[in-house]
């Protein structure tokens, strides 16, 4: 299964909302990284980054524009 695909179904509205949860998750992990100059797991921000850009392309293809 592809990661993608659980985004496929929500709704315009909770892909909004999960686009700004996981922008804020990304800001706590970015701002630790400045702090304590190490991550335990780099990965897991690769991965919220990686996940807020599909579900910014999901909003894009449902929405038609960009709208948050």
């Amino acid at each position: 299964m592809k990661k993608s695909s659980r985004f496929k179904d929500h709704s315009v509205e909770e892909l909004k909302a999960l686009y700004h949860e996981i922008s804020k998750e990304i800001f706590v992990l970015r701002n630790e990284k400045a702090v304590s100059r190490k991550l335990d797991k780099p990965s897991v921000l690769r991965g919220k980054v990686k996940d807020r850009a599909r579900v910014l392309t999901f909003l894009r293809q449902k929405s038609g524009s960009l709208s948050l």
